[in-house]
């Protein structure tokens, strides 16, 4: 006969963390090219995550209705962390963070200033990035350039602050590689 508590869960499986990764592109959406700045992302969550997780993946155009309400499905899914890559800069069609804050119902501006001030550091233009951080529900959205290449450089700069950012609005204890990143929680 079992004795077992039904409220130990230490033999149960570990969550699965599922991450909203947006792409916004006119032209990879359209097919006009390969879309490179969703599967960097991914790239840079297996390499810092330790918790498991699963990718849901968006490629969307840079329309502004329908970045918001790609934002808000992936919300409803309940994906704690959601990153976008595409239509941060100055151009007519970049409004991904139009359609953040729109979504939005806490702006937290301190992860784009982190993210430029770091850029910066690499080529002079990073000051027309208009990428920022927002929260919807108990998911953290995080918008990211369109540059593959920024990518890592950006995320590099922001995500020790991810998971405790994830923590505070209710979502899921994520863990980082600390021989890759270490997150930062208060000590208790």
């Amino acid at each position: 006969m079992s004795t077992a508590n039904p409220a130990d869960t230490s033999d149960a499986a570990p969550t699965i963390a599922q991450i909203g990764i947006v792409t916004v592109s006119d032209r990879a959406s359209s097919g006009e090219y390969e879309d490179r700045g969703g599967p960097a992302i991914r790239d840079y969550l297996n390499e810092v995550l330790a918790s498991p997780w699963q990718g849901l993946t968006r490629l969307i155009p840079d329309d502004r209705s329908t970045i918001e309400a790609t934002l808000r499905e992936l919300a409803d899914l309940g994906c704690p962390l959601i990153v976008t890559t595409g239509g941060t800069g100055p151009a007519p069609r970049d409004v991904t963070p139009e359609a953040t804050e729109a979504a939005c119902e806490k702006m937290l501006p301190g992860f784009g200033e982190r993210m430029r001030e770091v850029s910066l550091q690499k080529v002079p233009t990073a000051i027309l990035s208009r990428q920022t951080a927002g929260i919807i529900k108990s998911s953290l959205i995080v918008n990211l350039p369109g540059q593959p290449r920024a990518i890592a450089e950006c995320l590099d700069a922001v995500f020790a602050a991810i998971p405790y950012a994830i923590d505070l609005i209710g979502g899921p204890r994520l863990e980082t590689d600390p021989q890759r990143l270490v997150a930062f929680r208060p000590k208790k």
